[in-house]
This record gives C-alpha cells, sequence and structure tokens, in this order.
C-alpha cells in the first residue's frame, strides 16, 4: 500500500505545534509495519536538513497562477521518503503568514503533478488540516481515494470567494454549499470534508464535539451529516516514545520510576530559584484556546500552594501578562519554545496543568504522564481520552476559578505521598504508543480502497 501524506508541517523539518509532531511519528510507524510512506510538505527556507533537489520546473497545474520554477526535494529518513515541494512563495524564513490562503492553495496544486514528476503513485491519499484541503479535491477529481485529517478545526483556510476561487484551478461547481463555499468565502478546510472518503479527527471525544455548535466552528451541519454517513471517526494520536523516553532522554538526569524524577525536580527548582513548594509545570502555546487567560486569573490562587514554571509564546497579551507575573518568588516564565527546557519541565515538575477550552487531542498530557508528571485537565477532546481519573485530576468549567479548585485537590493529594506515587507509577505504566492509531489508520486506508468511490458533490456529468 502506497500512502502519501500532505501536510504543512513536518518534525523534525518544521513545526509548531501537534500536527508537526504526528507528522514526524505516524509515517515511521505506518513504514514499520510494511506500508511504503511518502509525506509531502513545503520546502521552507528555514528547512536545516540536507534535502536532495530531484525535479525542477513548471507544473502543469489549473488555476490564476502559474507554477513556475517548482523544486522537489528528497529525503530518505526510517524507511520514509519525505518530498519537499519548493515554490517562491515559501522562500522567506518562517511557516505561516497572512497570505497563507494563497501560499498553500499553490502548494496543494503542485503537490499531485510533483508526485507524478518523480515517479509516486499513491494508493491512498491521507491530508491534514486545512492546509492540504484542496488536496483532497484536486486528488477525487483525478479520481484518488483520501482520508482528511482534522487537528484543528478553529483554522479553516477561509478567503473571499472572487479572488480564492480562482487560485484553486477548481471548476465552478465546486463552489457551491456542498463543496468549497462558506458564507461567501472559499473554506479549505470544507474542501477536504466535503471531497474525502473518510474523515477523521485525532481523538474520539473531538470527533464527537464538533458536531456540536460549541465546537463546530460553523461546520457542524456538514459533520454531523458526515457523521450519519459513516464517514466521521476520531482515532487517538500517539506519541513519540523514543523522543519522549524519561529512561533515556539526554536533556534530563534519566530515570525509570517515580523516585527518580527527584533529581529533576530538584535542578528544576535550582534553575528557577523556586523553594520547597511542588511545582505545576505548563508548556503550551500562549492562546485562549489553551485556556492561558485562564492560568492567569488562577495565578494569586495557585501560585499560594504551588510553584508555577510556564514556557511558551504566542498571543502578544498573553505573554505580558505572564512576564508581569515572572517577578513573583513562585512564578517562572521562559517565553517562546526551547525543546531541552520542555524535557526539563515535564520531569522535573510534579504536576502539569492544561485548561484547555477545546483540544483536540494534545500531547503534553501523554508526555507529562510518561515522566510521572500528573495532569491537571479540563474535561474536553483528547483529554478526556488520555487523563484516567484515577491519574489525573479533571474539571468542567473554563474558569479561572474551576482550575484553581482542581489544583487545590491536586495539592491536597501531593501531601498524601502513598496516593501521590501510586497516580504518577500508574501515569508512568499508561501506553500512548503509535502502534495502536497506526494499525487503526492502516485498516481504514484498506476499507477505503475496497469501497467504491463516493460520487462528486457536483453536477453527474461533472
Amino acid at each position: 500500500m502506497r500512502v502519501v501524506h500532505v501536510a504543512s508541517e513536518v518534525f523534525p523539518f518544521s513545526r509548531s505545534g501537534g500536527l508537526g509532531d504526528v507528522l514526524g511519528a505516524l509515517p515511521a510507524q505506518q513504514a514499520r509495519l510494511g506500508a511504503a510512506v511518502t509525506v509531502v510538505s513545503p520546502w521552507y527556507a528555514d528547512i536545516a536538513q540536507p534535502v536532495r533537489e530531484v525535479w525542477r520546473g513548471a507544473l502543469d497545474a489549473p488555476g490564476s497562477v502559474p507554477l513556475v520554477d517548482v523544486r522537489v526535494g528528497e529525503l530518505v529518513q526510517g524507511g520514509v521518503q519525505f518530498l519537499f515541494v519548493g515554490l517562491g512563495a515559501f522562500d522567506r524564513p518562517g511557516l505561516y503568514f497572512p497570505d497563507d490562503v494563497w501560499r498553500f492553495t499553490q502548494f496543494a496544486r503542485a503537490v499531485l503533478p510533483a508526485l507524478e514528476r518523480v515517479g509516486v503513485a499513491p494508493d491512498v491519499l491521507h491530508a491534514h488540516d486545512w492546509q492540504a484541503g484542496l488536496v483532497v479535491a484536486l486528488g477525487r477529481l483525478a479520481g484518488l481515494r483520501a482520508v482528511f485529517s482534522v487537528h484543528n478545526l478553529q483554522y479553516q483556510g477561509r478567503w473571499n470567494l472572487i479572488d480564492g476561487a480562482g487560485w484553486t484551478g477548481l471548476p465552478d461547481w465546486a463552489f457551491t454549499h456542498e463543496g468549497l463555499e462558506f458564507h461567501g468565502d472559499v473554506n479549505l478546510m470544507k474542501a477536504g470534508l466535503v471531497f474525502a472518503s473518510q474523515v477523521t479527527t485525532v481523538s474520539p471525544t473531538y470527533a464527537q464535539e464538533i458536531t456540536t455548535p460549541e465546537y463546530g466552528e460553523g461546520l457542524e451541519g456538514l459533520l454531523v451529516r458526515l457523521t450519519h454517513e459513516g464517514r466521521l471517526s476520531g482515532i487517538l494520536n500517539g506519541l513519540d516514545q523514543d523522543r519522549w523516553d524519561p529512561r533515556t532522554d539526554a536533556d534530563v538526569t534519566p530515570f525509570a520510576d517515580v523516585a527518580g524524577k527527584a533529581a529533576c525536580g530538584a535542578a528544576l527548582r535550582a534553575e528557577f530559584g523556586l523553594d520547597a513548594a511542588p511545582i505545576l509545570g505548563v508548556v503550551s502555546r500562549l492562546a485562549e484556546q489553551k485556556g492561558m487567560d485562564l492560568l492567569i486569573g488562577a495565578l494569586p490562587e495557585l501560585t499560594r500552594d504551588w510553584n508555577v514554571v510556564v514556557l511558551g509564546g504566542g498571543d502578544p497579551r498573553l505573554e505580558a501578562g505572564l512576564r508581569e507575573w515572572d517577578a513573583h518568588p513562585r512564578v517562572a516564565f521562559s517565553q517562546g519554545m526551547n525543546e531541552p527546557l520542555a524535557h526539563r519541565i515535564y520531569a522535573g515538575a510534579d504536576a502539569f496543568a492544561m485548561p484547555s477550552r477545546f483540544e483536540p487531542c494534545g500531547l503534553s498530557q501523554m508526555i507529562a504522564m510518561r515522566y510521572g508528571t500528573l495532569p491537571v485537565v479540563r474535561e474536553t477532546g483528547g483529554l478526556v481520552d488520555t487523563v484516567p481519573h484515577e491519574v489525573g485530576f479533571r474539571f468542567a468549567g473554563a474558569t479561572p476559578q474551576a482550575l484553581t479548585r482542581a489544583c487545590a485537590e491536586a495539592r491536597l493529594t501531593f501531601d498524601d505521598r502513598e496516593e501521590w506515587t501510586a497516580r504518577a507509577e500508574e501515569a508512568m505504566s499508561l501506553d500512548f504508543s503509535w502502534d495502536g492509531p497506526t494499525r487503526e489508520y492502516l485498516g481504514l486506508y484498506a476499507r477505503v480502497l475496497s469501497s467504491p468511490l463516493r460520487p462528486l458533490p457536483g453536477p453527474v456529468d461533472a
């Protein structure tokens, strides 16, 4: 089975969050289980690894923007073929910009002809998030079967229909309410949802949540229909357990059991000059989705019982709020993303806070538990699916007060060393490997390949 993944980022070449982590782990595990796997992503200017150019030229693709001087690079790693599509729109530092709809329509139009030029013929396309949604639509027009994964429904790739429709190269009928049109805009997330043979989300609970007005981001009607058609399901993300292994982690003092965490806790305490109170860690994008405003609102209460160590960047207002707290003797804020420090926080903290308003899956809670650090999480999305009541501390309300109460419960439990140790040992024993999810995806691909192609959502003679 030749599987081609298409995504805007893939670790270790490009990454801004969980999407890149998934594309760094899932394809490799699929290759280990016997699939022939190719991953296609943009050839960003910031990619530092040596990529070999294997093709260069103009691509014949429909649309109002010519695809000239396209480069295709290749790198093989871990049994996976990585292809990088280079376009002028990506010759700038960084990953994402305000003109991304324009940039990623160009990328999407280049993917299929680029694969043809280098001799890769997919059995199944697996496209990820809105940046690859147009690839699903173009692939369906070419008779390809596709799986489309929603990693975060909030980001949809919308642009005004007058400009955006011409960029895509799709026929006019594709912009009816059954296709890409969404309140007068092109919606590239909707392209993936409508044209895919199967749609997945990154946790079972999130697959249910997005069929409701609270989480559906205006697409809940379509998602309810996909559910009724048997085309929407949730497959929980796994965790790269080689990258996140406390027994071999070079960024911390390695440990194999709860007792071994003590050295990491002492080191983190010394690094930030913290007192003897337990440490509540946070490694997060700073956004309201992640509930970071709730965390800031709870700090007056939290700092009575906890040291709080936060690593992250994002919303300037939230960064400013945490900088103000950084002078507090029990708060340490490090702005930006720093992977070695992230490892030290996961290993050295006692508890880990994730007060997300919504969380499609989340990897941080899995990492924390693998390191014996107990999560305090809001009951939503993948946090429900991964944090057992007997291990972590869950709360329902998206308020500072609800977070404070859950942390107070955790603090009381922390004083019962026998119970806390039992919870931490249970956390470290949980299996979040990619093996089970990978087999689910391979089974899904097999069902897609054995099923007839669904009719196009346009006229019968299209």
